[in-house]
C-alpha cells in the first residue's frame, strides 16, 4: 500500500513547548493553579496607537489583497528600519512581508535548500529551525555552544563544521533560548568563516530590541558588502511590539532570493493579513516609547530571575543578555526520585515539576539541551517569582 503521509512530514518532531503548555492550559481550565514559564509571548496588550491603525484601515475598507510580498508603504517602511538600525541599505524589492518570521524562516530554507544540503544551527537552539531544515530536505548539523563561552559559538567551531555539503548556516542573536547576544566584534569573527567558505547566512534577529545592560545586537549583513549577498535577514513584529498574534514577519534578502521567494509565496500562501500590514506601518515608523517601557520591564523581571536562581539550590544558569528566557540548568535532578519516578532527563523533570509544583518549563532537549529546561520571564512579577519558589521547592523534595 501506498504510504499515506509523506516522509519530510513523517520526519518533523512535535513542538514540546506548544505540548507543555496544552498540558499546562488543559490543567488550568479543570481549575489548578498552574504558573506557565513555556510560550515565548510578551504579557503586554499591543500599544494602542497600533490597535488604531488596525481600526482606521478597518474602517477606510482596506481589506482587499496585497501584492504577495507586502504593501509597498510597509516594504519601504521596513528598508528605512533597517537603514536607521541597521545601517542596511535596501530596495523595496529585496524585503518580503510573510505571516511571522517563522514563515518567512520557512521560505528562506524552501529557496535555497537542495535535498541533501547542510545547514549548521548552534545549540541550544530554536526548536523550529531544525524541523524547518528537514521539511525542506536539508540535514541538520548541530554545533554545541558551551556555557563556559556564554552559548556562543566560535569561529573554529564554525569552521570546523563546514563541509563541501554546507549551503547555509542558521544564526540567531539575541538568541532563544538562551538569551545570547553576540557583540560585533564576534559577528564579523563569524561572518569572515562564511564569506571564505561562501556560504549562506540566515540571521533571525527577531529579539534585536529585547536586550540589557551593554549588550548590542550587531546585523550579520552589515558586515560586508561580500556578507550582505550572502545574507537573508529575518525579523517581525510579534515580540518587539508584543503583536505575536498579528503574525507579521519579513525579511530582507539578495535581489535574486527575494524574487524567487516572493514568487513561492504567490502560490503557497499569497499576502500576509492586509489589517495587520497597515497596523505594522505604525508600528515600524512611530516613536518606540512603548517598546522601551516594556524592555525595562522585562530588565527588572530578568535582574529578579536572576537573583533569585542564585538563591536556589541543584541549579545554575548563564546569563543572558537578550530575549526573555533563561536556560535553566536542572541535571543535579537527574537520578533524583519524585515519588516512584526517577527524573533521568529534561522531558522527565518538566512532566514531575508540572504534576508537582503545577510549574510549567519547556524541556531542554526541545532545544538541543537536555541539561535545562527553558523559562521565560514573560509573565508577571509575582507569578515569575512564585514559580520559581515553586520549582526551589521541588528541588529540594527530590530524593
Amino acid at each position: 500500500m501506498t504510504e499515506r503521509l509523506a516522509r519530510r512530514i513523517r520526519a518533523i518532531s512535535p513542538s514540546l513547548t506548544l505540548a507543555i503548555s496544552a498540558k499546562a492550559k488543559a490543567m488550568k481550565e479543570a481549575g489548578e493553579n498552574v504558573i506557565s514559564f513555556g510560550v515565548g509571548e510578551p504579557n503586554f496588550n499591543t500599544p494602542a496607537h497600533i490597535v488604531e491603525a488596525a481600526e482606521q484601515a478597518l474602517e477606510l475598507g482596506h481589506t482587499k489583497y496585497t501584492p504577495s510580498s507586502g504593501l509597498l508603504e510597509l516594504r519601504r517602511a521596513i528598508c528605512e528600519k533597517f537603514k536607521r538600525d541597521n545601517g542596511l541599505e535596501y530596495d523595496s524589492s529585496q524585503i518580503i512581508v510573510s505571516n511571522g518570521a517563522k514563515h518567512s524562516i520557512f521560505n528562506v530554507c524552501y529557496a535555497l535548500l537542495n535535498e541533501g544540503d547542510e545547514v549548521i544551527i548552534p545549540a541550544p537552539y530554536w526548536l523550529t529551525y531544525p524541523e524547518v531544515v528537514k521539511t525542506c530536505g536539508g540535514v541538520p548539523v548541530v554545533v554545541k555552544a558551551s556555557k563556559s563561552n556564554g552559548y556562543k559559538i566560535t569561529p573554529e567551531q564554525l569552521k570546523a563544521a563546514i563541509t563541501p555539503k554546507t549551503k547555509l548556516f542558521i544564526f540567531n542573536s539575541p538568541c532563544n533560548p538562551t538569551g545570547a547576544v553576540y557583540s560585533e566584534e564576534e559577528v564579523r569573527a563569524l561572518a569572515k568563516v562564511c564569506e571564505e567558505a561562501e556560504i549562506f547566512v540566515l540571521s533571525d534577529e527577531i529579539y534585536e530590541k529585547l536586550v540589557y545592560g551593554n549588550a548590542t545586537p550587531f546585523s550579520m549583513a552589515a558586515c560586508s558588502e561580500k556578507m550582505k549577498e550572502l545574507t537573508v535577514t529575518v525579523n517581525g513584529v510579534s515580540k518587539t511590539y508584543a503583536m505575536t498574534g498579528w503574525r507579521i514577519g519579513y525579511l530582507a534578502a539578495p535581489k535574486d532570493i527575494a524574487k524567487a521567494i516572493d514568487s513561492f509565496q504567490s502560490h503557497a500562501s499569497s499576502n500576509a493579513n492586509s489589517i495587520a500590514q497597515y497596523a505594522t506601518i505604525t508600528a515600524l515608523s512611530s516613536p518606540e516609547a512603548s517598546v522601551e517601557e516594556m524592555v525595562a520591564i522585562f530588565a527588572k523581571r530578568r535582574e529578579a530571575m536572576l537573583k533569585r536562581i542564585a538563591e536556589m539550590e541543584g541549579v545554575s544558569c548563564v546569563v543572558p543578555d537578550g530575549a526573555f528566557y533563561v536556560m535553566l540548568v536542572v541535571s543535579g535532578a537527574y537520578g533524583k526520585k519524585f515519588g516512584n519516578h526517577v527524573i533521568s532527563d529534561s522531558v522527565s523533570f518538566s512532566d514531575c515539576l508540572l504534576d508537582a509544583a503545577k510549574v510549567a518549563v519547556v524541556p531542554g532537549v526541545s532545544f538541543g539541551a537536555d541539561d535545562c529546561v527553558r523559562l521565560s520571564y514573560s509573565l508577571s512579577m509575582k507569578d515569575m517569582l512564585e514559580g520559581l519558589d515553586r520549582i526551589d521547592a521541588f528541588m529540594r523534595s527530590l530524593a
